[in-house]
């Protein structure tokens, strides 16, 4: 009798090519417009760290609603600043933009990224089939080591210009003026880079016999074929690609950072020191890296829950 177990691919053929992410951010190609408010579509943070949580949650669906411990993720949101609204209009190609208008108070920290315009652009086009405001990140208000902020591109909900024209006039826009207490969202981040890796822990192959030739961890021959198909699986780059979870649910957003901060504050990132909010779950990515969350894509109903203890 056999001994051998089976065991399911592992790395979905899905994503495809598996190469290092562009940036160490994600960018964002989709968005949900159907809501009734008119409002920005997305928010940047950075990942803390995780914990635990004690929490109630009123589903009627279930028999009874205890009191259960949740594996949670903090996301630090300090506020971000308009950058320009961007102008596009709808061709056979897809969207093009055709105006820029730059904020008139932008901060010296952006010459790191980008080369600043001289002479600033006041004139708003009439007709347009999309407007979005370009946002930038604050680094310099939380504990990480860097001060050069990061670009995204988020979208508005409706195509008003007034309202867009209001955005971009704001000082700053915190997390509280996009998103609200119990509320579903889409992460979207790139995920721990592990460098090159083999076959065995890149797809979880099988090791071959110990009196195989040629290696013990290789995918082994590939008969006649001479050429290296994508759906064998081979050794090559591990982590460090943008990946988008859907529906995570957001339980706190608070400005009292003594309710979460420790004495040591978090590990391998320090003290929060901005408003933050608390994700029910996981989310892709180490300690510090830049999250952008949005607007959700898929709908999901929302029960009332209750926050009873929060570890330290």
């Amino acid at each position: 009798m056999s001994t051998s177990k089976s065991k399911p691919r592992a790395g979905s053929l899905q994503f495809w090519p598996r190469k290092r992410a562009k940036r160490p951010y994600a960018r964002v190609k989709s968005w949900n417009r159907n809501l009734n408010d008119n409002k920005l579509l997305g928010f940047i943070g950075y990942k803390v760290g995780m914990t635990h949580i004690l929490l109630t949650q009123q589903n009627q669906n279930k028999k009874t609603n205890d009191p259960t411990f949740f594996p949670i993720t903090i996301v630090e949101c300090p506020p971000i600043k308009p950058l320009y609204l961007k102008f596009y209009k709808k061709t056979i190609y897809g969207l093009k933009s055709i105006s820029q208008v730059f904020s008139k108070k932008l901060d010296k920290e952006l010459s790191k990224k980008i080369r600043l315009p001289k002479k600033s652009n006041d004139k708003f086009p009439e007709e347009f089939d999309e407007v979005r405001l370009a946002v930038y990140t604050q680094p310099k208000l939380t504990g990480l080591p860097k001060k050069k902020p990061e670009i995204v591109e988020m979208a508005v909900s409706k195509k008003d210009l007034e309202y867009a024209k209001l955005l971009l006039e704001k000082d700053s826009i915190t997390i509280n003026d996009v998103f609200n207490e119990n509320q579903y969202v889409d992460i979207r981040a790139v995920t721990k880079g592990k460098g090159t890796q083999g076959p065995v822990k890149r797809f979880g192959i099988g090791l071959k016999k110990h009196k195989s030739e040629k290696g013990r961890r290789s995918p082994g021959t590939l008969g006649n074929w001479t050429a290296k198909t994508w759906r064998v699986a081979h050794a090559g780059q591990m982590g460090y690609h943008q990946r988008t979870e859907h529906n995570k649910l957001i339980l706190k957003i608070s400005d009292k950072t003594e309710e979460i901060n420790s004495k040591a504050g978090f590990k391998n990132y320090g003290v929060i020191k901005n408003s933050y909010l608390i994700l029910k779950g996981s989310i892709p990515g180490p300690r510090k890296r830049t999250i952008v969350l949005t607007n959700p894509l898929r709908n999901k109903r929302i029960y009332p829950i209750e926050i009873n203890f929060i570890k330290k």
